[in-house]
């Protein structure tokens, strides 16, 4: 009997290739895994049709975000949710921030800006209300850990300053200098690395107790193994970085095709196509009454953004950028920051979520939308 007993709880080992064409045929979603092929073979054919490359690219990325999701979701079951939610914001910013130093390259700054900008407002805003409005539909009440939350919102508070002093002293003083901005924005980044090294070491070492996770999760599957999960991991994000490097160079000609302007397509295109993948988890998460886990995805990838991805860009500026680029943003785009932070403050504070919650969040993304659709910044530095 104890014989039998052993043999059947052991599973017959699997691939990862026959886990993930497992997943892939359990999942409509997956199977649109087909335009990844389509969009590299389409880039090399035709190279000049920009629209349609636009368009298969963005096809590609969401089934690739699905993957990074479930990949990320069975790593963060062996780590915990505030070790997955950082593994998560990590890896779904590496598309934010190969767009970026794309348009970086090629000295398209106001892109660079409004793709910052707009990731830290999406994140806040659309991605945090999205997981609300989706958890709280299926569990009427949930609960997160409220000190995770509040300490990703005060980082994303501190960031948002940082970004706003060099913008104020812009309109304030009638002659700063143009090295002095760059003076600036050089010591505010080094700082900024400092902050979000130190949050780390802060969360994940010395006071990790505090950040356990409050709700209770909804486990309906097993998760993948965590070797699986991590191969998955890797070779996902590395074809979500090329089709990227596809997408930022098709994205202005078909923009202008389509009708889109550069502030337009920074702020809500390249954000939402670049979050996919976190959105994806969030999402997922939230449904599984995992809301630390979409909590930790939407604020910390913002906070990530703001002390980490935008101060190394700030760096890396230097070496690739036509002139080093500095932290200042146009007014709106900083309004939009501090309303977003200040959103996030509000629905963090109380420790619990339900769906109305999540439509307010949405609504207030909706209004920065059409705003910048219908009236976008004329001007970025």
């Amino acid at each position: 009997m104890r014989k039998f007993e052993e043999t059947s709880t052991i599973a017959p080992p699997r691939s990862a290739i026959g886990t993930v064409l497992a997943e892939v045929r359990r999942s409509p979603l997956f199977t649109l895994i087909v335009f990844v092929p389509v969009v590299f073979l389409f880039e090399q054919v035709f190279p000049e049709a920009h629209t349609w490359l636009f368009v298969l690219s963005i096809a590609a990325i969401v089934p690739l975000a699905a993957l990074l999701s479930r990949a990320t979701e069975s790593v963060a079951a062996k780590t915990g949710d505030a070790v997955g939610g950082l593994l998560n914001a990590t890896l779904g910013n590496l598309t934010e921030l190969v767009i970026s130093l794309a348009a970086l390259q090629a000295g398209q700054y106001l892109l660079v800006k409004a793709s910052i900008a707009g990731a830290i407002v999406t994140n806040t805003l659309f991605m945090l209300g999205g997981a609300f409005l989706i958890g709280g539909l299926k569990h009427h009440l949930q609960e997160f850990n409220r000190v995770n939350a509040r300490f990703q919102a005060s980082l994303l508070f501190l960031a948002t300053i940082a970004i706003l002093v060099p913008s104020l002293i812009s309109e304030v003083d009638r002659t700063p200098a143009v090295a002095f901005s760059q003076k600036l924005s050089l010591g505010l980044a080094i700082l900024l690395i400092a902050v979000y090294g130190l949050g780390m070491l802060f969360s994940l070492r010395t006071h990790r107790e505090l950040f356990a996770s409050a709700g209770h999760a909804d486990v309906d599957e097993a998760p993948w193994s965590l070797p699986v999960g991590t191969v998955v991991l890797t070779v996902v994000t590395l074809l979500v970085a090329m089709v990227s490097e596809i997408f930022v160079g098709s994205v202005q000609v078909a923009a202008q095709h389509l009708g889109m302007t550069p502030a337009f397509v920074g702020f809500i295109v390249v954000a939402l196509v670049g979050g996919a993948a976190e959105m994806t988890s969030a999402f997922s998460a939230a449904r599984a009454n995992r809301l630390d886990l979409s909590v930790g995805i939407a604020l910390g990838s913002a906070a990530q953004i703001a002390l980490f991805v935008a101060p190394v860009l700030v760096l890396v500026s230097y070496f690739i950028g036509p002139e080093p680029m500095s932290l200042q943003f146009w007014p709106g785009a900083v309004a939009m920051m501090l309303i977003a932070t200040m959103a996030a403050s509000l629905l963090s504070n109380g420790g619990h979520a339900a769906w109305y919650a999540g439509v307010m969040a949405l609504a207030v993304y909706a209004i920065f939308a059409l705003t910048l659709f219908l009236l976008p910044p004329g001007t970025g530095q």
